[in-house]
């Protein structure tokens, strides 16, 4: 074999080829076995191209020779050509408790036993674990050797103490440990520390008459033993397992006898098919401990649930239902009934009442409404007084509906004789719509500084609706509110709209009207030499049929109407009101303040006759609710009239007025 030549430049890197062992002499010269390859396949594509370029030439084949790498690129062709396995990944933990026991005896002002630890050691090679912190540790156990354990870094005071392991898998430590007993008036408290996801403690103390509570934990087994008492509970693992016990203190309210007052406050609908009822039960311990409770039923009456957060259990039986409770009661106790029965859909029927017969005293109260088209006539009742539905409980407080009437207990005992009865009368909702206005008479006194006071009547005919629903302007403020001549307050709305509850009518033909009036003080543009205002009025929820408008104007102003397709209102000669209802309502508000009569003779004396009245009212049990006063309209100045026809529900009535100051 013929040897190549070698140049001066060529020496370093024989002397390279020279030290390669000879796996990496293989490695080169198949390297240099391919790098000719592509050399000569190469020239092959030069020779063709060339042969075609220039067919009189004869192209000159290349000699053989050497490659020579440098050592980043050999590096990486063996790399490429021996890939090394991947490193295996760091485990997130070299070691974890998995499982802590503890077995303890108390012995005065200490616990001893002993305490198991499970350890599951992941990491290969050394690994520390710390011990739980606050036990005195006398021995230790690994796997059945004594073994020693080290002092934790950085504890100057040696408190804590941490496992060595050097061995993969699971091992078990068992310390003989001593913890200690700290007692807080008269209560002795045993800490136990707990860093593992499962932990367990068995405790037994040489005393019975203790009651022990357990922190941090849940107590699963409680047992009296030969030599005393055995707890046993599991830890949370978020914070240390305490006990604390104290000595048990005879409670005499077991062996007395039950004495207890009761408070039930019901809710019945009367609806067309099935009477719902709903009540709220209170109790009163005064004497002994109540484990149960036996609430009186009406007949047929079925109970559909019982709620409340002592509640246990409840059976249904005929005409009685018991309620259990998870511990016995000593003070008080509330829970919730609803249920259902099937009554009369009209006429007089006997309201089903709740009762307490083991109460030596029963209050509270119950409230009757009639759900749908219909009301209530007639009521009599025994050991009952008619009350105000806000003075008695929330579930009835709440409530607002027109055809709603309270009652209240007169307190007595549970077994003491109490019945209501009443005379539902019911209607066909298709014989007349189920609520309209059928005439707005609308009163507005204009100041020049923009300030107005607007009075509005509406004359409402109603068979279902509970509620007329009306929004004030942005800027205005509710001066006072009357729903048939009797003053009241509005009721607020989810999205701010005021409420106001509405009567129900017979209906038919005969149905009758009453006046809804709402007054309140809103403010405008103030009025220059000469301008043009929009004003807009309150905004009801019921079609309107007709509209009247009586402006009062400052008298240095001349008021012109502005007519288009966007005015609610034209101008027309005064009319009165056609409804008698609306004119009876604006003669009584607007008439001018008579003097007092003279006295009568023959006993018809004014206050003479005030006063019996006022002797011949049934009284509530509760005093009334201050109502709100009615507002007397004032009418001076100029002023114009305008109308307006067929105004839809939820459209806010709105005009435009041209003004222009006088010269005086």
């Amino acid at each position: 074999m013929e040897l190549p030549q070698l140049s001066p430049d060529s020496l370093p890197q024989l002397r390279l080829l020279t030290r390669l062992s000879p796996s990496r002499r293989k490695l080169m010269a198949a390297l240099r076995l391919r790098l000719s390859a592509a050399r000569v396949l190469t020239s092959l594509i030069l020779f063709v191209f060339a042969s075609a370029a220039t067919p009189g030439q004869t192209a000159t084949p290349a000699a053989e020779g050497w490659v020579v790498l440098a050592m980043d690129d050999y590096r990486a062709l063996r790399r490429a050509a021996f890939p090394a396995e991947a490193e295996p990944k760091t485990p997130p933990v070299e070691a974890t408790l998995t499982r802590l026991e503890y077995e303890l005896k108390v012995d005065g002002d200490f616990a001893a036993g002993e305490a198991r630890l499970f350890v599951d050691v992941i990491k290969d090679g050394w690994v520390r674990l710390a011990i739980p912190e606050g036990l005195m540790i006398q021995a230790a156990v690994l796997d059945g050797r004594q073994i020693n354990l080290v002092t934790r870094s950085g504890d100057k005071e040696g408190r804590g103490y941490d496992l060595l392991l050097s061995k993969p898998g699971r091992t078990t430590l068992t310390l003989k440990i001593v913890a200690p007993i700290s007692s807080v008036a008269g209560t002795e408290v045993l800490k136990l520390p707990v860093n593992s996801a499962v932990s367990r403690a068995t405790i037994e103390l040489p005393r019975r008459d203790v009651d022990v509570r357990v922190t941090g934990g849940l107590l699963l087994e409680q047992s009296d033993i030969t030599s005393g008492s055995r707890w046993v509970a599991n830890g949370s693992g978020v914070e240390p397992l305490a006990f604390s016990w104290r000595r048990r203190v005879d409670d005499q309210r077991s062996t007395q006898m039950l004495r207890l007052r009761g408070s039930i406050v019901e809710l019945v609908g009367l609806g067309e098919d099935l009477t719902q009822i709903s009540a709220e039960v209170q109790l009163q311990v005064l004497q002994g401990q109540a484990r149960n409770i036996k609430v009186g039923l009406p007949e047929q009456f079925t109970v559909n649930q019982v709620s409340g957060a002592t509640v246990a259990d409840w059976d249904a039986a005929p005409r009685e239902l018991t309620v259990t409770f998870i511990d016995p009661v000593q003070t008080t106790a509330r829970f919730t009934l609803s249920g259902e029965i099937r009554l009369p859909r009209d006429g007089r029927l006997e309201v089903p009442l709740l009762r307490l017969p083991t109460a030596e005293r029963e209050s509270g109260g119950v409230a009757v409404e009639v759900l749908g088209a219909g009301e209530i006539k007639e009521r009599q009742s025994t050991g009952l007084d008619e009350a105000d539905a806000g003075a008695l409980d929330q579930l009835i407080a709440s409530r607002q509906s027109p055809s709603l009437v309270a009652f209240r207990f007169k307190p007595a005992e549970g077994k003491s004789d109490r019945d209501l009865s009443v005379n539902v009368a019911r209607y066909t909702p298709q014989a007349v719509l189920t609520a309209n206005v059928d005439e707005a008479e609308y009163k507005v006194l204009l100041a020049a500084d923009g300030k107005m006071l607007v009075q509005s009547r509406f004359s409402v005919r109603n068979n279902q609706r509970n509620f007329l629903k009306l929004n004030l302007p942005s800027t205005a403020v509710l001066w006072s509110a009357s729903v048939a001549g009797r003053p009241l307050r509005p009721g607020r709305a989810p999205d701010g709209s005021l409420l106001l509850p509405l009567e129900k009518m017979k209906s038919g033909e005969e149905s009758s009207a009453f006046v809804v009036e709402i007054s309140y003080l809103d403010r405008t543009q103030a009025m220059s030499n000469k301008g043009r205002m929009r004003l807009s009025l309150l905004t009801v929820d019921l079609a309107i049929s007709k509209s009247k408008l009586l402006l009062h104007h400052p008298p240095l102003f001349r008021i012109t109407p502005v007519s288009g397709p966007t005015a609610t209102f034209r101008p027309a000669p005064y009319q009165e009101p056609v409804w008698a209802v609306t004119r009876g309502a604006a003669i009584s508000a607007d008439a001018e303040p008579k003097p007092d009569a003279a006295p009568m003779a023959d006993g018809n004396d004014p206050t003479q006759q005030l006063v019996a009245r006022l002797r011949d009212v049934k009284h509530l049990s509760t005093p009334a609710r201050n109502r709100p006063l009615r507002v007397v309209f004032p009418h001076f100045g100029p002023s114009i009239f305008l109308v307006s026809e067929l105004t839809s529900e939820n459209q806010t009535p709105a005009f435009e007025l041209d003004f222009r100051q006088e010269k005086k």
